[in-house]
């Protein structure tokens, strides 16, 4: 090899020397904070060759094949240009050129590694058909899993389904029912409404007709979302279907409750098919199921609770005085039973009006201590109440109406009157004082206030 070559050549590593020290500054510039980080891998196309020290050049072959460029103290050389490279032997080889920090001196390493055999497409197709069998299995499983969650589910919706049935049925079997052919062809609901008329009537024992001593139109509506408590007044003036006019509980009196209801509905304008008959015994003792309510009463109401207890205590065999108020209270006041049902029955005060308002309070108070009372007492209520109650609801009916419970629960509980104050005026017919009635008003406002209707 000429001089000038030798000269040309030490020139290039003298400069590529320079390069590799400009390099490593760099990076240890760059990495201070983390002095162990791998060094960058120099490709061939970055540097053709480095010679040894000693400037034996003619003696090193193939040297521009094994090292490609030292960058720093822990240089990596990777003889692959593009890739693994792999050997005759199916083994993968790295090669790599360490330089000794305190000789200077560079050393070689070779790393082998088993080489990934080729997939052939049989194979590959194998895989595939073995992941799409372990994909279909798992979602089989999950499927199956999501079965047996749906299946208990149901499986307790039944049970839990049959045992309500069971308890309905058996409070169902405690009342009385009056099969109604007539009334019960209607459907129960209509135009998204359920109206059941309470009937209060003054009967003592199970069994007697009496009269109707109060009136309460129930309406539950789905359109509105309330549940209406409509007193109907008992004075009112109306026409009695097959009888002349007369005062409306007269139609109780002529034809019973279904007689009543058909007075109800030609008067009024609302379907109405389905009653509750309701007892003195029933109502003293759907107060007492509840542990009894509290109201507010003036010192004359007081004394007119007392008044009445003195009716009841003879009708039951009680002491006349048995359950007296001390006359000197008012204002807020615990009543039982017995005494809520003579406060209710006081039409001396407030005439009719009076009378009806307070027989709604003493039922919305009642209806916001049943759900407590159902799990405290529910026995009691179940044995105090249902006995005493006679109607033409059938279980089916009843059974429904119990599955809308908690629904009911978010209804608004409105206290309404018939009729309105404004539409009547005192009169008397065939020596009856009664009140007579602007029945087209009446009817408007239950049509809007039940079905949403407005005229």
């Amino acid at each position: 090899m000429s001089k000038d070559s030798i000269n040309e050549m030490q020139q290039i590593q003298k400069g590529l020397e320079e390069f590799a020290n400009q390099e490593m500054n760099k990076r240890n510039g760059n990495n201070t904070r983390n002095a162990n980080t791998t060094p960058s891998v120099s490709r061939k196309k970055d540097v053709d060759v480095i010679l040894g020290s000693g400037g034996n050049h003619g003696n090193r072959k193939n040297a521009s094949n094994e090292i490609d460029m030292i960058w720093g103290d822990d240089a990596v050389v990777q003889d692959q240009p593009a890739g693994r490279e792999t050997s005759g032997k199916g083994k993968n080889v790295v090669i790599t050129q360490q330089k000794d920090r305190k000789t200077g001196k560079s050393r070689r390493r070779e790393d082998r590694y088993e080489a990934e055999p080729p997939i052939s497409k049989r194979d590959k197709k194998k895989e595939n058909k073995r992941l799409k069998k372990k994909n279909a299995h798992e979602s089989k499983k999950k499927k199956s899993k999501f079965k047996r969650f749906l299946f208990v589910l149901v499986l307790l919706a039944v049970i839990l389904a049959g045992l309500w049935y069971y308890m309905v049925g058996q409070i169902y079997g405690k009342m009385v029912y009056r099969e109604s052919p007539e009334l019960s062809a209607e459907a129960m609901k209509q135009e998204g409404v359920v109206n059941v008329l309470l009937i209060g009537s003054d009967t003592r024992t199970q069994g007697e007709d009496g009269r109707s001593d109060a009136m309460i139109l129930l309406s539950v509506s789905s359109k509105t979302k309330t549940i209406h408590m409509t007193s109907l007044l008992r004075d009112m003036y109306v026409e009695i279907p097959g009888h002349k006019g007369n005062r409306l509980n007269a139609a109780y009196s002529y034809g019973g409750p279904e007689l009543l209801l058909q007075t109800v509905e030609q008067n009024l304008g609302i379907e109405v098919s389905r009653y509750v008959l309701v007892n003195f015994q029933a109502f003293a003792s759907l107060v007492d199921a509840v542990n009894g309510v509290e109201l507010e009463l003036s010192s004359e109401e007081v004394q007119w609770v007392n008044a009445y207890l003195n009716e009841y205590n003879l009708l039951e065999g009680k002491a006349i005085d048995t359950d007296y108020l001390d006359t000197s209270l008012s204002g807020m006041i615990h009543l039982n039973g017995p005494q809520a049902l003579a406060y209710s029955r006081n039409r001396y005060i407030g005439t009719d009006f009076g009378r009806t308002e307070r027989q709604r309070k003493v039922l919305s108070a009642v209806i916001k201590r049943l759900p407590l009372a159902a799990v405290t007492n529910g026995k009691g209520l179940v044995n105090g109440l249902f006995p005493n109650l006679t109607t033409n609801l059938t279980q089916n009916e009843c059974l429904r109406l119990s599955f809308t419970v908690g629904k009911l629960l978010t209804y608004d509980i409105i206290q309404d009157s018939v009729p309105l104050e404004g539409t009547f005026k005192n009169a008397s017919i065939r020596g009856m004082a009664v009140l007579e009635v602007d029945f087209d008003k009446n009817r408007d406002y239950l049509r809007q206030s039940l079905y949403g209707e407005i005229r």
